[in-house]
């Protein structure tokens, strides 16, 4: 029986997973079929705090990843396959285990929509963008 089973390893699922962790909640995290989320797929990140000089988006949750496994953040390399909430405690389960948890987080985020362009993904984060508040500063003037 686990305390927190927290879905998804994106900025979220990770902070979640710091925060419990250090809370003595000791959380199992799944990292889901995107290790480290969105941000894995991202260059340049400098709209973020403590990274004064700027980060590229895998080593920022490289460094998120560390921080929760710190605090004894069990991690999980797998995608959650389903859920049952219908009774306490929940059970997730994954191709490979089944865990029961008092508690769950879910910190799956989102995916970029793509139009499905020919050049679109070798073009992605070299001026090709699906985040305007994310992005458009390194365009302004153009």
């Amino acid at each position: 029986m686990e305390n927190v089973i927290i879905i998804g390893s994106g900025p979220a699922g990770y902070t979640a997973a710091i925060y419990t962790a250090r809370g003595n909640l000791a959380p199992v995290l799944f990292e889901g079929q995107q290790p480290g989320g969105q941000l894995t797929t991202t260059s340049d990140v400098e709209n973020y705090p403590g990274y004064s000089e700027g980060v590229l988006g895998p080593k920022m949750m490289e460094d998120f990843k560390k921080q929760a496994e710190r605090f004894g953040t069990k991690i999980f390399q797998e995608a959650v396959t389903a859920v049952d909430f219908s009774k306490r405690p929940f059970t997730v389960s994954t191709d490979n285990q089944t865990m029961q948890a008092k508690s769950i987080i879910i910190s799956t985020g989102a995916s970029a929509k793509r139009l499905g362009l020919e050049n679109e993904a070798k073009l992605f984060g070299k001026g090709v963008s699906a985040c305007a508040t994310c992005d458009g500063f390194f365009f302004k003037g153009k």
